[in-house]
């Protein structure tokens, strides 16, 4: 099966280099401007798939997307981590004290921040994306300005690094989603599941449902509460389990959908947190 792979971003973007470990190098890919576009083109069918950032290790769960992929029941097929490597780049030919602006996305640049303590003739000029800023230095070869991105992205639009792994924080992962509104999945046999649910407004209720998931030998790895707009002070749960016999997780579904309200899967795959 050929795959079409929707995007935030543009080629060299961080989620472009997920899509490419996921499917192979050699994947195309549909850019968007945001992650609403991302979800646009694939319930119209012009993506096959879509990789979509859902938590950062410093900057925590990027909490609209979890929206996003349940409100258009969106299948979660994969996840990947990805190390989030900073790097500086320019025109060939240039050195860091010809540069006058570095252009980035606004995380970027705040996670680059102390790297430019030392360099206060550079003024930082926020973009909407990190290889889009490349991309424009490239395009229009303009000299005096520096671009934060990927490696990949100087690679793709024949930028030269003056400073590599230029973050603040060197212990930087990013994790992805990739999806899919066909219920595919990457594993054969799967090891971890996302699910969401709401509780009643009673004493012990989500404890309750915690409880079944460890009677039923689930490691919860993660929980992440959302508001339930329509029912102020009410909140939908989004939770990630591990298992190590898939017979677990059926029997926790069987008792969760008595349990929980609104109890959903929003993707069963293989763990790819070591």
């Amino acid at each position: 099966m050929k795959h079409t792979v929707a995007i935030q971003g543009i080629r060299g973007s961080f989620h472009h280099k997920v899509a490419q470990d996921f499917f192979g190098e050699d994947v195309e890919v549909v850019a968007c401007s945001s992650f609403q576009d991302v979800v646009n083109n694939l319930l119209k069918e012009t993506a096959t798939d879509a990789v979509m950032a859902i938590e950062n290790s410093i900057a925590g769960s990027i909490i609209p997307n979890y929206a996003l992929i349940d409100k258009n029941n969106l299948n979660i097929e994969g996840e990947r981590y990805l190390e989030i490597s900073q790097n500086l780049m320019a025109m060939p030919g240039q050195k860091l004290s010809d540069l006058k602006e570095v252009w980035s996305h606004p995380m970027a640049l705040l996670q680059c921040n102390d790297f430019f303590q030392g360099h206060e003739h550079i003024r930082l000029v926020e973009q909407d994306d990190t290889a889009a800023a490349a991309m424009r230095i490239a395009e229009s070869k303009t000299t005096g300005v520096g671009a934060i991105a990927s490696k990949t992205a100087a690679q793709i639009y024949g930028l030269e690094l003056l400073a590599e792994d230029i973050q603040t924080i060197k212990a930087n992962s990013t994790r992805f989603f990739v999806l899919n509104t066909n219920g595919r999945t990457e594993a054969d046999v799967p090891d971890k599941a996302s699910v969401k649910f709401l509780t009643d407004h009673k004493r012990g209720s989500l404890a309750a449902v915690l409880n079944v998931m460890s009677d039923c030998r689930l490691n919860l790895t993660k929980i992440q509460s959302l508001p339930v707009i329509e029912t102020p002070w009410k909140y939908a749960f989004f939770v990630d389990v591990t298992f190590e016999h898939y017979e677990d997780f059926e029997k926790a579904k069987k008792l969760l959908e008595i349990m929980a309200q609104q109890f959903k899967v929003l993707g069963e795959y293989k763990n790819r947190k070591s």
